[in-house]
């Protein structure tokens, strides 16, 4: 490992630096700068490696603080939604506080939310398991979601935090490395106080109380550390992602034992692990247009990481049934009629009630107003309706109420596919390409499921590993955002699900996709139901298994693909839809593949009108506001569920 260091050391200056390796030497040896390459190299790619190892040692420090406590190998400060909340609490710094805007301790007080949050969904206990990494992602889209909505509303005041968080460690002198040294030691002490207490833990919390340790100082000087380490390091460099996740890991992989062994080691590793990220970055920034940030390539690598590490056997906690949420015994004829007339109401309300300059009106009688408002209308209420759809599909096919088109990483293969076209191209990420969006969307699936197999496709693990390669694929896209610019607004604003390009031609072609939809999923609501029963039953009925299986999947890649290829990625709906049906009553599956479309189109009309209408003149993302709501209700169900 050490070996190993120097060497992407050595390749880190040389890719950062044109100066030949005689001129590195003579500046390293204290020589001053003649040229203003010298400079460069004195104040940009030596500052840049010494950032590199700071941040990568504290996020590897951090990671082994959190995984030594937890006795859990997935908890990391990524995993645990750490930093998506010291990132928020420093993006709504920027735009409302701009002064506060690099407080390290505002973004521990982000931190610490974050983490209150996991833990109020898993309790204590919950911590061993996955329960806690998949609360913890839960928190990072919920978090992710509000802070791009922020920074999409503040345009273009936010243009700077592009690149700042999607974590760049490009400097242009010694003073940001200089700023964090000393706020990265109290961490470093704590940890270091903390070794015999943590190597008795390893006992068991029963074995170290009765060697005399009382449990909760020890907890809450680890978790602060932790969070300590976490916050400053956002605050430095923004969002470096699964680095805290990876270095423990590896240490112990490669032989740490001893709890002081295992941080030490985790420390070192993480920075090996950042450098090497760093290096990824640096050399592909060779090869693009826009600066390839670093946090891109460290999400990328770590999280194929995570999805190693669930290769692991899990424990019985984690292969435990996640049922659906207990509801009515049916609809009845009073439910169907609340239902349809709630959501008439909620088309009412989004055609003709809005806010102008002298307040609230209702507007019959403009033709204009109309006009501008009805593909919006029918295109919210036909792309909830065809995620609702996609969501009940895969829950009845995967036997698993976690599942959804966005939590299981579809949408963002139709996301990557769509940008990655788009950027080839040099056309416009709003033109529909469909066949694209179905090809990335049907990808991501088929990589699910293969990873999946190994766990028999648990709920909680596919959630996680779908979550994981959402985040991979996201990573794909930041490198394309990175540089701020008008296109990189547009691409977020699509990607926060926005129907404020909606023309009548592409609310007519959804309008047609969810008709296709709707019409081979009802011809489908036998083998559905058969599926849905097990495989064995559905073997015993005469149902051909493999065919009927793959052409769900590609059905509820399809409707996936036509609302992201159309109107851009829509969170949580397609989990939500579906339970929202079974609490209403609607268990047989003829009448979940009613009520939830209209379940779900009710879910994107409410977010449309209450985006239009919220902030006024100001408009909010349907879809970011859908996945603040189902991002919401994603963290009630684990709640639920630890209950």
């Amino acid at each position: 490992m050490a070996l190993l260091a120097l060497a992407l050391v050595a390749l880190h200056l040389r890719l950062d630096s044109d100066l030949p390796l005689m001129r590195m030497a003579q500046l390293l040896a204290g020589a001053e700068p003649a040229e203003f390459a010298d400079a460069l190299f004195v104040q940009g790619a030596l500052p840049r490696l010494a950032m590199a190892a700071l941040v990568g040692g504290a996020l590897g420090l951090a990671g082994s603080l959190l995984q030594q406590l937890t006795q859990n190998a997935l908890v990391s400060p990524m995993t645990m939604g750490v930093s998506s909340g010291a990132w928020l609490a420093l993006v709504l710094a920027a735009i409302f506080a701009p002064e506060m805007a690099r407080s390290e301790w505002l973004a521990l007080g982000g931190a610490a939310v974050a983490a209150a949050l996991v833990l109020s969904v898993t309790g204590a206990r919950g911590l061993v398991g996955m329960q806690a990494p998949l609360a913890g992602m839960a928190v990072n889209l919920l978090f992710g979601s509000l802070a791009a909505t922020a920074m999409l509303l503040a345009n273009p005041y936010t243009e700077h935090l592009f690149l700042w968080g999607a974590g760049d460690l490009t400097q242009t002198s010694w003073d940001p490395a200089l700023w964090l040294l000393p706020r990265l030691l109290p961490g470093v002490v704590i940890a270091a106080l903390l070794i015999r207490p943590l190597s008795l833990l390893r006992l068991g919390a029963q074995a170290a109380g009765g060697r005399g340790m009382v449990l909760w100082p020890v907890a809450a000087a680890a978790a602060l550390a932790a969070l300590h380490l976490a916050a400053v390091s956002v605050t430095a460099v923004g969002m470096i992602g699964f680095i805290g996740l990876v270095a423990p890991n590896l240490a112990r992989l490669l032989g740490a034992r001893r709890a002081g062994a295992e941080l030490a080691s985790a420390a070192l590793l993480g920075a090996v692990c950042l450098i090497g990220a760093d290096v990824l970055a640096l050399l592909l920034s060779k090869f693009v247009a826009n600066i390839v940030p670093t946090g891109a390539t460290a999400a990328l690598t770590g999280a194929v990481a995570l999805i190693w590490l669930l290769k692991r056997k899990l424990g019985a906690e984690d292969h435990a049934t996640h049922s659906l949420p207990a509801g009515a015994a049916r609809v009845g004829p009073l439910r169907g009629l609340v239902l349809m007339v709630s959501v008439l109401a909620l088309v009412f309300a989004a055609l003709f009630i809005g806010v102008t300059e002298s307040g609230w009106a209702i507007s019959f009688h403009d033709p204009l107003v109309l006009s501008l408002r009805w593909p919006r209308v029918l295109a919210s209420a036909c792309a909830g309706a065809s995620m609702a759809l996609a969501g009940t599909i895969l829950q009845r096919l995967i036997r698993n109420p976690l599942a959804s088109p966005d939590i299981l990483g579809m949408s963002a293969g139709a996301v990557a596919a769509l940008v990655g076209v788009a950027l080839l191209t040099g056309g416009s990420i709003h033109a529909a390409r469909l066949p694209v969006a179905l090809a990335g969307c049907g990808g991501a699936l088929a990589l699910l499921l293969w990873f999946g197999r190994r766990h028999s496709h648990a709920p909680a693990a596919l959630a996680l590993i779908g979550i994981a390669l959402g985040a991979g694929l996201d990573a794909v896209v930041r490198v394309s955002m990175a540089g701020g610019t008008s296109e990189t607004f547009a691409i977020l604003g699509w990607m926060s699900g926005s129907t404020y390009r909606i023309d009548a031609s592409r609310a007519l072609g959804l309008l047609g996709c969810l008709a296709v939809g709707l019409a081979l999923a009802a011809a489908a609501v036998r083998p559905l139901t058969l599926l849905g029963a097990g495989d064995g039953l559905a073997m015993g009925r005469g149902l051909a298994l493999a065919p009927a299986r793959r052409g769900l999947m590609v059905l509820a890649a399809g409707l996936t693909a036509a609302v992201t290829a159309f109107m851009g990625p829509v969170s949580f709906v397609g989990l939500v839809g579906p339970h929202l049906a079974v609490l209403l009553g609607a268990r047989r599956m003829q009448d979940q593949l009613i009520v939830a479309p209209v379940a779900g189109a009710a879910l994107m009309l409410l977010s449309d009108w209450l985006g239009r209408t919220l902030l006024y003149p100001t408009q909010l993302p349907a879809g970011s506001v859908a996945a603040i709501l189902g991002g919401s209700y994603f963290l009630l169900l684990l709640a639920r569920r630890k209950a």
